[in-house]
């Protein structure tokens, strides 16, 4: 392929980790995709040298003082980069983890939500039903003359609500009209005698603009000083009682609007704006809940884990370990009370009972301790489990305590908001009768539809000033429903969103934005989607390059590698064995590259094979009416000592059966976790299983201490062997000695580091190599310490391949390492920082260290996902290591999207056939040669091609 010099990205001489020195020429406007072996490079070309030198030299163009405030990056290791346009990174790592973040602020379509209901909205009153009236100086007047007579009344205009400032300019214009009193943040104050006020913080200032005594004749008096409060503070007024000094009854304070009240039920609004809509302010958040639309509460379901153990022998779970003899006693009385036995299972205690226990009662209960040899009796009122945990939550100042407790809570929506977030008076305000919630609550799909029909019902006046609004809300819409997110719903907290998901919905807000000119680096956008969904995606980057962008995307999905303009492959192997361009060019001429691993699997000269034979089990693990989230009471079975794939579009509800209640439930029954499953009927089979294993992409360490080597337990036996060594036995070194976190072998200068972290004004912080120990983490005494010529710290530079035959001759060392180099590490190195490891990286960690333990035979292994950021070579390879668990007798259960894995699995269950309210259904079940069958099933019609063309080349041999 020839490109003009021009119209090129031209890279020249990349050493970012492990890249040797490669010159790489990329075609600008264009659609190009980096793939290769896990580890071979790809990311590090891709976001280490060409979006790294994008963004620093868009940065450094900025002045010093707009510099301070944005993330620099280092100058990347590359002689050159011609070429180059600002850049845009899309991670997968973006996605805000706050509770109050959702898919609509994200996007931004809440505040254009907001912007309309406060615009075009229409108040009701949640009394009558009625929309709200404005009300008169009229109607103001004689809702204070029904206050009974002698009533004490301070007439208030608010001339500041909830604003940040000194406040200066207003209270000097207030005294130079002649008032003299005002209240300010609630305490009443002269005027002149005013505090100093922070102007950081908000503030509240209230003038006082009569002082009354309700009584007749007052009327004339009350309208002229209502005209004077409603001019001051654009329409509002406070009337609040002055209480005489013994009088301790609750004052009333009563709100006036000129715009809207309801007169039947005196709800009123203050002022309909924007920020009443928000449940991230003051303003517009639930009180109870603030904001979050979820409280928390002792749940009984975890306070009585297990209702087949008695009493006696811990069923009461926070009791279990607490002071037991005391809680015994008391649980012993109470039984005796109620004519029971502390040896009878929970389920089988009479429900008052239960209800005695977990509640209380009302009448007095004598209780007797025995303390050694005394007894004393206590007889009041037993207060209940529930009870004594929230007293002991609310009273403990104990974090630890906290925590503890915390086990036994839940999550439930807000009683007094039911999860809208928001307050009473947003809620109350409708566009085409729905309030701002429940049109939060809709999916993107039925979104799309409602938005696009507003504008008709708005009177003339109001579709003038909404049509502007909708135009944003709707374009927004759209391109999330490019993008294959229209299960979703715009209350959708972010934390839950998958990484797939969250990278998914940035690039739709790019789209959104319409820039042209940009250089936008992808990090496997396809992550969680489905084949179906997959043509929208790549539609999708499609339309970034005709906007005029040029599109570089590290993937190894089959289609977008068919799809791209331009293809790089990396490799051949990974790490220290990658770092090199192994062929470029479109995608049939890498596939007809002899040298490419990528364009063997293209061309079909390599495949994954078909299994010959379906595992048969005459064993079942049968969840029975799961109901959480989207799902519909569906009764499901799992074939035990196999190997199953549960597929299905996106959102279909396939983690919602397999992680959020299948595992939970089993979690609860079989470990004694006090994780909450979502509602289900029951489970049966699980005596075939004696543990269950969840490996996921969460990272394994927090801190760069964290380790594959730390992590795997590997290390320990390494520091063991260095502790045996002659030298260190001469010298009394013992295993902690090899420890970078503790005293004694670590660098002091660095704290077992290597680096030293230096902070720069204007610049970026620079981690600098530790002088003393020069970034081996060791004082020099330990580095004395030396096996076959090599010190602990080169020992944890290495990688897996290069440490398993350096460590032939120990087999404790050397059966940890060949674990992890069969699940496809063998690239990373053993001192790697956790935090540089990929999501997919850090689950194949999690594999090898539970590849490690004895394996029993009846382990269910649960993985999501397992093949993100896995080449369909590593792909195969992570496939021998799961058939192999499953030849040993356990049950190997994966959320997969991907064709390869989906092929060679025993057992399918496919859950759909939509996303959202149009999923959760079982749409199918078998093996996969019954799935492709299925008319319903969209991964049977993606499946069936690889089958039959796996078939007809097996039949041929």
């Amino acid at each position: 392929m020839s490109f003009q010099d021009n119209h090129t990205i031209r890279v020249r001489g990349a050493r970012a980790h492990n890249l040797k020195n490669i010159d790489v020429t990329i075609p600008r406007d264009s659609l190009t995709i980096i793939t290769g072996l896990s580890g071979s490079g790809k990311s590090s070309l891709a976001f280490d040298t060409i979006y790294a030198e994008g963004q620093r030299r868009y940065v450094e163009s900025l002045s010093a003082y707009a510099r301070q405030f944005l993330e620099l990056m280092g100058k990347p290791d590359v002689d050159s980069i011609e070429g180059l346009s600002p850049a845009i990174s899309i991670e997968q790592k973006t996605t805000s983890k706050n509770p109050r973040s959702t898919v609509g602020t994200i996007t931004e379509i809440h505040d254009y939500m907001r912007l309309l209901w406060a615009r075009a909205g229409i108040p009701y009153s949640p009394a009558t039903g009625l929309p709200i009236e404005a009300q008169t100086v009229s109607q103001m007047v004689d809702r204070l003359m029904t206050l009974p007579e002698g009533t004490r009344m301070m007439l208030l205009a608010p001339v500041v609500r909830d604003r940040k400032g000194d406040c200066k300019k207003e209270l000097a214009e207030l005294t130079r009209k002649g008032f003299t009193r005002a209240k300010i943040d609630g305490t009443l104050y002269e005027i002149a005698e005013a505090p100093e006020l922070n102007r950081k913080t908000r503030h509240n200032v209230e003038v006082v603009i009569d002082r009354i005594v309700i009584k007749a004749g007052l009327e004339t008096r009350l309208a002229d000083s209502f005209e004077t409060a409603l001019n001051l503070s654009d329409g509002l007024a406070y009337a609040e009682e002055v209480k005489r000094g013994e009088d301790t009854s609750p004052s009333q304070h009563i709100v006036f609007s000129s715009r809207f009240a309801c007169p039947v039920s005196g709800f009123t609004i203050e002022e309909i704006e924007p920020r009443l809509f928000s449940f991230n302010a003051p303003m517009g958040a639930c009180p109870t809940c603030d904001g979050l639309g979820i409280e928390t509460h002792f749940d009984e379901n975890l306070i009585i884990p297990d209702n087949s153990l008695s009493l006696a022998d811990g069923a009461v779970a926070p009791w279990r370990n607490t002071d037991k003899d005391w809680y015994i006693q008391t649980l012993a009385a109470l039984a005796r009370h109620q004519d029971e036995t502390l040896h009878t299972p929970w389920k089988d205690l009479k429900s008052e009972t239960q209800s005695l226990i977990l509640y209380g009662s009302k009448e007095p209960i004598a209780i007797p301790y025995k303390d050694g040899s005394k007894i004393h009796t206590i007889t009041k009122p037993f207060e209940g489990v529930l009870k004594n945990l929230q007293r002991r939550m609310s009273q403990t100042d104990s974090a630890w305590v906290r925590e503890e407790l915390g086990r036994y809570q839940s999550e439930k929506p807000c009683h007094v908001c039911h999860g809208a977030r928001l307050k009473p008076e947003a809620l109350s305000v409708k566009v085409n009768d729905l309030n701002i919630a429940q049109a939060s609550d809709m999916q993107i799909r039925q979104a799309l539809k409602w938005f696009s029909s507003v504008e008709e019902t708005l009177s003339p006046q109001r579709a003038e000033i909404a049509r502007r609004i909708l135009r944003e809300i709707i374009d927004r819409l759209h391109f999330l429903d490019d993008v294959g997110l229209d299960y979703l719903t715009l209350a959708r907290g972010s934390a839950t969103l998958s990484g797939g998901e969250s990278q998914r919905i940035r690039l739709a807000s790019q789209i959104g934005s319409g820039l042209t000119g940009v250089l936008y680096v992808l990090d496997e956008p396809s992550i969680g989607l489905h084949q179906r969904d997959n043509e929208r995606l790549l539609g999708t980057l499609e339309r970034l390059k005709r906007l005029g962008n040029t599109v570089i995307v590290v993937e190894h999905d089959e289609d977008a590698i068919r799809a791209a303009d331009y293809l790089i492959d990396m490799g051949p192997g990974a790490g220290t064995l990658g770092g090199n361009v192994i062929a470029t060019g479109t995608p049939s001429e890498v596939a007809q590259n002899p040298e490419s691993l990528t364009g063997a699997y293209l061309s079909g000269r390599k495949i994954i094979p078909v299994p010959k034979e379906r595992r048969q089990s005459d064993k079942k693990l049968t969840l029975h009416n799961a109901q959480g989230n989207n799902l519909k009471d569906i009764t499901v079975d799992f074939p035990l000592g196999t190997f199953i794939a549960v597929t299905g579009v996106s959102g279909g509800g396939k983690s919602t059966l397999v992680i959020d209640t299948l595992y939970k439930a089993l979690s609860r029954q079989l470990m004694k976790s006090s994780a909450a499953p979502l509602p289900y009927g029951r489970i049966e089979g699980i005596e075939h299983l004696d543990k269950i294993i969840e490996i996921d992409q969460s990272p394994i360490g927090r801190t760069p201490r964290s380790n594959p080597a730390t992590y795997t337990d590997l290390f320990t036996p390494i520091r063991d062997w260095f502790a045996e060594l002659p030298e260190s036995k001469a010298r009394g070194y013992k295993p902690g000695r090899f420890s970078f976190n503790v005293k004694g072998g670590r660098c002091e200068a660095c704290q077992g580091d290597g680096v030293l972290k230096i902070e720069m004004h204007f610049l970026p912080d620079v981690f600098v190599t530790c002088d003393t120990c020069k970034g081996a983490r060791y004082n020099r005494e330990t580095l004395d310490v030396k096996f076959r010529g090599k010190s602990i710290a080169d020992v944890l530079s290495m990688t897996v391949d290069e440490a398993l035959p350096f460590f032939q001759a120990v087999p404790k060392i050397h059966d940890r390492l060949a674990i992890l180099q069969r699940v496809g590490l063998g690239y990373v190195a053993l001192g790697q920082q956790a935090t540089t490891l990929s999501g997919g990286e850090a689950q194949r960690v999690k594999l090898s260290k539970e590849l490690a333990k004895r394996a029993t035979g009846r382990t269910l292994y649960i993985l999501d996902e397992p093949t993100t950021g896995l080449h369909t070579e590593d792909v195969r390879k992570l496939l021998e290591v799961l058939h192999a668990l499953v030849e040993q007798g356990n049950t190997i259960l994966v959320i997969e999207h991907n064709l390869e894995v989906i092929k060679t699995a025993d057992w399918l269950i496919d859950i759909g056939p939509e996303g959202g309210d149009g999923g959760g259904t079982v749409v199918a079940t078998g093996h996969p040669e019954d799935i492709i069958q299925s008319k319903n099933s969209h991964t049977g019609r993606f499946l069936a091609p690889l089958l039959k063309v796996k078939k007809t080349k097996r039949q041929e041999k």
